[in-house]
C-alpha cells in the first residue's frame, strides 16, 4: 500500500557486472539499506524480480548475501530450519541456491543493511572453510564500524565511477574480514553498556543529514542522560553532542571533496541552522573555511 511505502526509508543500488569485473574474482550485484517501521508491509516492492520475495513463500538467490540487523527483531528460515529469532546485532549469511526467508516482526519493524556478491574468490573462501554454511546467523553485536563499511559501499555503488566494482570488492573484503574476526574471536561480546553506546553511534550515523537531540536519544535507549553522557565520553572521548557534530563535519568534508554541491547546499543537506553557522563550526574544527578546504584539497590532488 502507498501509505506503507510513504513511511519507509530505503536506499539501494543494483549493479551491472561486466566480463572484466568477473575476472577480478569478486563482484557486488546489489547493496543497500532500509528502515522498516512497525506495522509496515515487507519487503518493499521497488526491488526488481529475482530480489523481491513473499516472506511466506521465500526465495532462492544465485549469489551470496550478508544482511545486518541494527534495530528491531524478526524471523529467519532456511531449508534447514524454521523461524529462528533475529534481533539487533545479528548478521545473516545467505548462500547461492539455498531457499530462505526472513522478515521483521510487525510490532517492531527493523533496520537492515545488505550486500549481494559473487565470484570465485568467495567460493574459494567457502571451499576452504573460511565461511560455514551451517552457521548462517551470527551474533555480531552492534558495531558502528561495520555500519560505516555498508554505508561506504552504498555510496560507491551510487557514484558508479570507473572501477567501482574493484573498490566495492575491497570494502566487501573488509566487511567479510571483520565479520570473520568477530565470529571467530567474539571480540565484540561487549557488556550491555557498550552495546548501548554502539547503538547510539549507529543512530547518529543514520541521522547525519537530520538533527539529533542527544537527550531524546538517551530516552530512546532507556538510559538517563547524565549516565549516557558520562559513559559515552569515556567510551569515545567525546560528549554525545560533540561526537554528532564531528560526524556531520566528516560528512561535510566528504561532500566538499566528492561532489560539486555548493557550500550552501551542503549546509542545507546536513541540516545546519544557517550557512554562516556551518562556516563557523567548520573553521573552528578544521582550521580553514569549507571553501578553503575544497580549494586546498584540489590543489593538493593536482600536485600544486
Amino acid at each position: 500500500m502507498k501509505g506503507d511505502l510513504d513511511k519507509a526509508i530505503a536506499g539501494f543500488k543494483y549493479l551491472l557486472v561486466n566480463e572484466r569485473d568477473r575476472k577480478y574474482g569478486l563482484y557486488v550485484n546489489t547493496v543497500g539499506w532500509q528502515t522498516v517501521p512497525p506495522n509496515t508491509n515487507y519487503p518493499f516492492k521497488e526491488h526488481p524480480t529475482g530480489y523481491f520475495f513473499n516472506p511466506q513463500k521465500g526465495r532462492v538467490l544465485q549469489e551470496f548475501h550478508l544482511v545486518y540487523i541494527t534495530e528491531g527483531s524478526g524471523l529467519f528460515s532456511t531449508d534447514s530450519f524454521n523461524d529462528k529469532e533475529i534481533r539487533k546485532g545479528h548478521l545473516i549469511m545467505l548462500y547461492p541456491g539455498q531457499w530462505h526467508s526472513y522478515k521483521p516482526h510487525k510490532e517492531t519493524g527493523w533496520n537492515e543493511y545488505y550486500i549481494g556478491f559473487a565470484g570465485p574468490l568467495i567460493e574459494n573462501m567457502l571451499r576452504n572453510g573460511f565461511l560455514e554454511s551451517e552457521n548462517q546467523l551470527v551474533d555480531i553485536g552492534l558495531n558502528e564500524e561495520l555500519v560505516k563499511l555498508f554505508v561506504r559501499a552504498i555510496e560507491i555503488a551510487k557514484a558508479d565511477k570507473n572501477s567501482a566494482q574493484q573498490y566495492l570488492s575491497g570494502v566487501l573484503l573488509h566487511i567479510l574480514g571483520m565479520v570473520l574476526s568477530i565470529s571467530r574471536n567474539k571480540i565484540f561480546e561487549a557488556n550491555s553498556m557498550d552495546q548501548i553506546i554502539e547503538q547510539a553511534k549507529i543512530m547518529m550515523n543514520e541521522q547525519v543529514f537530520a538533527s539529533v537531540d542527544v537527550e531524546v536519544l538517551a530516552q530512546r535507549l532507556n538510559i538517563s542522560y547524565s549516565l549516557f553522557r558520562k559513559v559515552f565520553k569515556e567510551y569515545t572521548g567525546y560528549s554525545p553532542a560533540k561526537y554528532y557534530q564531528e560526524l556531520k563535519l566528516h560528512k561535510a568534508k566528504q561532500l566538499l571533496l566528492e561532489t560539486s554541491q555548493s557550500i550552501k547546499e551542503i549546509s542545507f543537506l546536513l541540516n545546519y541552522r544557517s550557512t554562516e553557522y556551518f562556516f563557523s563550526c567548520f573553521k573552528k574544527s578544521v582550521g580553514v573555511t569549507p571553501t578553503e578546504y575544497r580549494s586546498l584539497s584540489k590543489d593538493y590532488n593536482n600536485g600544486l
